[in-house]
């Protein structure tokens, strides 16, 4: 957390924030609450930003060594800004740009200019404790390197099943069907005997190789997040350990692992707000309704979760979370069972991060019989 100006013995402070894009960024500076200075430089221009914060210092009238607090939102340039306005001396932050309040009119003014201006505002009433949006919790480089492997995976199976998908449906539109889609164009044949046309043949070869491609990387890729899982590390310690319930496989706790179990946290409400498994109440006078979970967590880890607790109800049927279920939802069908595994999935994120982080194992589960 970045500190506070209160913690800099009374001394002035310089904010900065970045508005970044690909070819320009922004550069906000104030000094305290007043009018902000804004300023092009180059994107990724390091030296460049220096320059102008040293420029800021002088316009604003402080002194060289006055402390710096920057800030920037999260999105496709990641976290290597942040380590290094870190290692340079500057105290930085990085925002959760779906946190930021916005003006709720019709039509509002929205530019980069304006942004970098209110996004410096609000990082002077952050720094003097007030609650504005919502920070990132940045991962090490170590970690963020090593949860690679996971996202890769997850891609490569969607370009897999895209790719069985095109091979099926070319066939099908010539009337051809066949279980095995590693056969050769040229073997397969119409329900009338008739044989690929040529073009369509050639295209699919070009499909089978794409597929082919894939299927290796894929193998690739599983072997390298084997390894990630069996590390001896705290994250291999409690991916390892949730492998040892069923209902929970390789795939499932190398997500939950690499994902979400390299964080630490304090409580469980902390547990379900990372996930987006919260509810989001609505209520003004007499008007009050749900409008269901935030979804402002980690999709990956939100996704896993809802697939292990369909699967922990037929694994899992003696635990107290699968009989909850049943007394709860149990005659339920369509929507109202649907939320009903949402929540489910909430008290079930909860119990397997004191499983994996305290070793608690949920009340009713049953662990796999231990290898010899």
């Amino acid at each position: 957390m970045i500190p506070t100006t209160r913690d800099v013995n009374g001394s002035k402070v310089l904010f900065v924030a970045l508005e970044l894009a690909s070819k320009t960024w922004k550069l906000a500076f104030a000094k305290d609450l007043a009018p902000p200075r804004v300023r092009n430089i180059r994107a990724g221009d390091m030296v460049a930003f220096g320059a102008e914060v040293k420029a800021a210092k002088i316009k604003l009238g402080l002194s060289p060594d006055e402390p710096v607090f920057s800030c920037y939102e999260a999105g496709r340039d990641g976290f290597w800004l942040h380590r290094w306005l870190m290692t340079h001396g500057y105290q930085n932050i990085v925002v959760d740009p779906a946190s930021i309040e916005v003006e709720r009119r019709q039509r509002r003014r929205k530019t980069d200019r304006l942004d970098a201006i209110k996004l410096v505002s609000r990082l002077a009433r952050h720094c003097w404790g007030e609650k504005v949006w919502s920070v990132v919790r940045v991962p090490t480089p170590e970690m963020e390197d090593r949860r690679r492997l996971s996202r890769e995976r997850e891609r490569l199976v969607k370009e897999r099943t895209q790719h069985h998908a095109r091979l099926r449906g070319l066939l099908a539109a010539q009337g051809m069907w066949v279980k095995k889609l590693t056969d050769a164009p040229e073997a397969v044949r119409s329900c009338d005997g008739q044989p690929v046309p040529q073009r369509l043949a050639a295209e699919l070869r070009r499909e089978l190789e794409r597929l082919e491609l894939v299927t290796r990387q894929l193998a690739e890729v599983e072997k390298g997040v084997e390894h990630e899982v069996t590390s001896s590390d705290v994250v291999g310690e409690r991916t390892q350990r949730m492998t040892r319930l069923k209902s929970i496989g390789p795939v499932a706790s190398s997500v939950m692992g690499l994902e979400f179990f390299w964080r630490d946290f304090r409580n469980r409400r902390e547990v379900a707000a990372a996930v987006g498994l919260t509810g989001t109440p609505h209520q003004s006078g007499e008007m009050a309704h749900e409008q269901g979970v935030s979804k402002a967590g980690n999709r990956r880890v939100r996704a896993v979760i809802i697939e292990i607790a369909w699967v922990w109800l037929r694994y899992q049927p003696d635990s107290a979370l699968s009989r909850w279920f049943h007394t709860r939802f149990g005659a339920a069908k369509g929507r109202m069972r649907r939320i009903g595994i949402v929540a489910l999935a909430r008290r079930l994120v909860i119990a397997l991060w004191r499983f994996a982080a305290q070793g608690i194992v949920p009340e009713g589960a049953v662990l796999k019989p231990v290898e010899n």
